[in-house]
């Protein structure tokens, strides 16, 4: 059974955000870290977004796409009680 996930990571001092959909967790933040160090094209690589703070996992792909077009239309304030919920002090997650 394949499992997606809608997460959000953030850079190092926790001000700017970043959401995406990926079907492989571990190896998607790996691609943002390595993003980071190099070549800075992506949103997250450009704003050092690699640390993970919230995720949820789905069954169905296109119900994790949902989740993240909805939370990106979200205010900051609303993203941050979100992850509050799960993650209160807002610290990185590890998997």
């Amino acid at each position: 059974m394949n499992e997606y996930y809608t997460y959000i990571t953030c850079n190092s001092s926790k001000f700017t955000f970043y959401i995406g959909v990926t079907n492989n967790l571990n190896k998607r933040l790996s691609q943002h870290y390595e993003d980071s160090i190099k070549e800075k094209k992506s949103f997250a690589g450009k704003y050092n977004c690699y640390n993970l703070i919230y995720f949820e996992v789905f069954q169905n792909v296109d119900q994790a796409i949902a989740r993240e077009k909805q939370l990106k239309k979200w205010s900051r304030a609303k993203k941050e009680n979100l992850i509050r919920l799960k993650n209160p002090n807002l610290e990185f997650l590890s998997l």
